[in-house]
């Protein structure tokens, strides 16, 4: 659970200080908050951690994709390729702006594969959105030279690997736009909360005013005197989540080498095993290490090693079978359950895009097979000495 695990004084002391003045409120109040503006400054340091030139504290990394989107323009008409394994919100952040979400498969990475991208392209495809899940990076030197080829936005969904990087380079930062998570079970966590980066200010300014009702945010008048480009809504973070996040920041590399090293300590342990391979990484030394990702040669060895492994207390994730990261388990999402009547599934400009199973072998493949343990910060000999035990019975199973 990352950096929950670590939330202690130092997060109450970044938001004591909030009680004292009662502003907790993102914006304006300029003389009541004593010069405090917590997210302003989370936003400054988060930006100079990632190398990047703009950083905009949202409420939620799921509002963080929608507002990336928004900057970007895509909307009604538009087609944006997203990969088979991925949280429901990428999808749901492309149907909120009134794209058609299209599906891809995976690569050995369990990311986006670069190969299908120019497979599910057509003139109406207008972005990318790679996902880097469970921690590690998705292909991204390719991916971008599939979307400079095709001229494609892309956008990167760094929900789960805040920390991860490709040859020094942080994930996050190789699109024209990219997005982070804070909630409970991210690498470093605000409770809620998100984070969008950026290096075009032009993109900076549109999501910085669609976040916000269309502020323009100037500081020679007050709020309710400044100017409006354009229209928006409500996703601001608050003072609260700020503080919390600089707190956090702060642990961010001590976070990243915990689960480094238990990683490692975990991998040693399960690759003796026969036929047992691990999940394909683009940079080792640039894995955020949430996640240890293996695979059997048939799922059913993998079913019959995870169902081992629970009978030792030791919990694994079989994707395939999880109901919220892959879109042929999403049931609504199938049926075109939105909110609404009218959506991108019912706009006659819209193709029907297919999500069938058959359309992504790879993912059938791979995550049929794969299993996936969580990495944890605090990992004390005992539970080491437990996996060593239960990876030892459930290979003899095998």
């Amino acid at each position: 659970m990352a950096g929950a695990e670590l939330i202690g004084k130092e997060e109450l002391k970044e938001i004591e200080v909030l009680f004292e003045t009662g502003i907790f409120a993102r914006y304006s109040l300029d003389k009541e908050r004593q010069g405090i503006w917590k997210v302003r400054d989370f936003e400054k340091v988060f930006a100079k951690y990632f190398g990047s030139q703009y950083a905009l504290g949202v409420s939620s990394g799921s509002s963080a994709l929608k507002i990336a989107l928004t900057a970007l323009d895509v909307g009604p008409g538009d087609e944006v390729i997203c990969p088979a394994f991925t949280f429901m919100a990428t999808y749901e952040a492309v149907l909120e702006v009134g794209a058609m979400p299209v599906m891809a498969d995976i690569d050995d990475t369990l990311n986006l594969d670069p190969d299908d991208i120019p497979n599910k392209i057509t003139p109406r495809t207008k972005a990318i959105i790679p996902v880097h899940m469970c921690g590690a990076p998705a292909r991204m030197d390719k991916i971008m030279r599939v979307a400079k080829k095709h001229k494609l936005l892309v956008l990167e969904d760094n929900a789960q690997a805040c920390g991860a990087s490709i040859k020094g380079k942080m994930t996050g930062t190789f699109g024209q736009m990219g997005i982070f998570s804070f909630d409970h079970y991210k690498t470093i966590t605000t409770g809620e909360g998100g984070m969008i980066l950026t290096d075009d200010l032009d993109l900076y300014h549109r999501a910085e005013w669609y976040h916000d009702h269309g502020h323009d945010h100037l500081s020679t008048v007050s709020r309710a005197l400044d100017g409006r480009t354009i229209l928006g809504f409500n996703y601001r973070m608050n003072e609260i989540q700020g503080g919390i996040g600089l707190a956090q920041l702060r642990k961010l590399n001590r976070v990243l080498a915990a689960q480094r090293k238990n990683k490692a300590a975990i991998e040693a342990i399960l690759a003796p095993i026969p036929g047992l391979k691990f999940r394909a990484v683009p940079d080792p030394n640039g894995d955020s290490a949430t996640h240890l990702a293996f695979n059997l040669p048939t799922a059913e060895q993998a079913k019959t090693f995870q169902k081992a492994l629970k009978a030792e207390g030791i919990d694994t994730v079989c994707f395939k079978d999880n109901f919220w990261h892959y879109v042929p388990n999403w049931e609504h999402f199938l049926s075109k359950s939105t909110a609404q009547t009218k959506s991108p599934f019912t706009d006659r400009r819209n193709r029907k895009a297919t999500y069938s199973r058959k359309a992504i072998p790879r993912a059938e493949d791979l995550l049929g097979r794969t299993l996936i343990m969580g990495i944890s910060v605090k990992m004390p000999a005992a539970r080491m000495k437990a996996i060593r035990k239960a990876a030892a019975n459930a290979a003899k199973v095998l």
